[in-house]
Formats: C-alpha cells, sequence, structure tokens
C-alpha cells in the first residue's frame, strides 16, 4: 500500500462511522474497495474482482508556506501528511456538489446517505452489513416527483435531473477536457454554478486551487486556525487576500486548511 499519511480526511459524506473510525465503498472499474479508517490507520479491501487501490493524494505543510500568518502555519503544519481519496466518479463528485449547494453541510451529508441508502446500488460488506453507493444517473432520472419529495430532495430535483441529463450526454467527453474547460463546461448545465463546477472538480481531481477557496468553510477555517490574523470577511476580497498568501500553494493550503476544520469543528 504506498499511501503513507498521518491522518486522512474523511470529510466526504459517502464515509460511514464504523466502530471505532469509518468506511467506504470505493465502486472501481475492477470492482468494489472497502477502506476503513481508525485513527490514523488505513485498511483497504478488495470486495470482489481485481484488488484495485482508490485514487488517493497526500499533501503536507511545505516549507515556509504561510509565513505571513505564523499561526496558520503552525496550526497546518501541526496536521502532518494529511491524506485523501480523489472522487473516482465525475458523476458523483458533480451530484454531490448539487446537494451541498445553499444548505447546510450536515443537512447536505444526511440527504446523501438516505439517496445512497434507498436508491444506491447495496454491496455486501465482510460484516454481513450492506453499504449503498451513490445513485447512477440513470437512477437519477427514473425517480418521480414523488419519490424526490420523500427523500426531503424535491428542491434538488431539477438541478440533479438536469447534471444526469448532461453527465448521460456528454460526461466522456467532459474527461478528456483541460480542468478549467471542465469547470467552464459544467457550468453550461442547468442551476450549476462556480461554486458547484469548482467544488466538484476538486473533489474529483485534488486540485483544491480550482475549489471555490473563499467559500465560508475556508473563511470560518482560516479565522479559528489564526484569530489574531486580520482576515477580510468580504468574500472576494478574503480570495484576494487568501491567493496572495498561499501563492504558489494555494492547492495545498486550501486542503489543509479544510482538513483543520474537519478536525476542529463543525460550520454546519
Amino acid at each position: 500500500m504506498p499511501f503513507a499519511a498521518d491522518r486522512w480526511m474523511t470529510e466526504y459524506p459517502a464515509w460511514l462511522p464504523a466502530g471505532d473510525g469509518v468506511r467506504r465503498v470505493f465502486a472501481l472499474s475492477g470492482g468494489p474497495v472497502l477502506a476503513e479508517v481508525h485513527g490514523g490507520n488505513l485498511t483497504l479491501s478488495a470486495l470482489g474482482g481485481d484488488a484495485a487501490e482508490p485514487p488517493a493524494d497526500l499533501f503536507g505543510m511545505p516549507d515556509g508556506a504561510a509565513g505571513e500568518v505564523p499561526q496558520l502555519a503552525k496550526e497546518l503544519d501541526g496536521l502532518g501528511v494529511v491524506g485523501r481519496f480523489r472522487n473516482p466518479s465525475l458523476w458523483e463528485a458533480l451530484a454531490t456538489a448539487i446537494l451541498r449547494q445553499v444548505i447546510r453541510a450536515g443537512q447536505s451529508k444526511k440527504l446523501y446517505r438516505e439517496l445512497c441508502a434507498v436508491h444506491g446500488e447495496q454491496v455486501p460488506l465482510p460484516d454481513g452489513d450492506t453499504y449503498g453507493l451513490f445513485p447512477s444517473p440513470e437512477k437519477i432520472l427514473e425517480l418521480d416527483d414523488e419519490q424526490y419529495g420523500e427523500l426531503g430532495l424535491a428542491f434538488k430535483r431539477a438541478a440533479l435531473r438536469a447534471a444526469a441529463t448532461a453527465y448521460l450526454a456528454h460526461g466522456e467527453n467532459w474527461k478528456r477536457l483541460s480542468l478549467p474547460a471542465l469547470i467552464d463546461e459544467l457550468q453550461s448545465v442547468q442551476r450549476i454554478g462556480p461554486w458547484t463546477a469548482g467544488a466538484a472538480v476538486a473533489d474529483y481531481t485534488n486540485t483544491w486551487d480550482l475549489y471555490p477557496y473563499a467559500d465560508l468553510a475556508v473563511r470560518t477555517w482560516a479565522g479559528r486556525a489564526a484569530p489574531a490574523h486580520h482576515w477580510f470577511h468580504n468574500e472576494r476580497a478574503f480570495g484576494a487576500q487568501w491567493r496572495h498568501l498561499a501563492g504558489e500553494h494555494l492547492s495545498t493550503l486550501t486542503l489543509l486548511t479544510l482538513a483543520w476544520g474537519s478536525l476542529n469543528g463543525d460550520i454546519g
């Protein structure tokens, strides 16, 4: 196993509580793989098919990064090496970002998990339990208005259907685009704007300078990690401030700040 991290980001709603840790099933082309994280320890188990490993990346605080804000640099450096799995499905990354639009993170996570439990493919686990994968775009289009309403997803119905229709028509081409072009193409879909497109592509690629890094999450965690620093509250002003502070390490600092936040609280 080539992954050596001090901790793993498990903020994504597909990570479910399991004993004293969390677990997630990745639907890979060679077959499903179970990932389990207990403390800083990661275990991967093939659930049939090839023993493929889901794509992951490691992030550590670069030397000298965020030097203008030593308190932030100290907090992020204290995380050690942070591992995060990429979302292997562009479709799921896009749909999950849609679920996150407007509403609180906790509510979005609840909606995601209920959708998987009720309408996702169920994967048998070694302990006898089952794990619900995220529904395919075909399944999303099969659901009627009543089914969306039963899940509390009536207000997400139009966006999910539009995304599913667009993905089935253009998804394979999207995967061949450059990342900036992909973000632009995603925004051509009804009800998908810059935040949704950027969050989806960051989740899919672990390229966090594409994430909407001036959003409430990054602003909140930066402020809590370094409360003595003067942070701008205005989104545009903070974005410029964050770009200047991070410089060439924008992707890494954004990911580490979100990781710090996932360990130190919940903004909902």
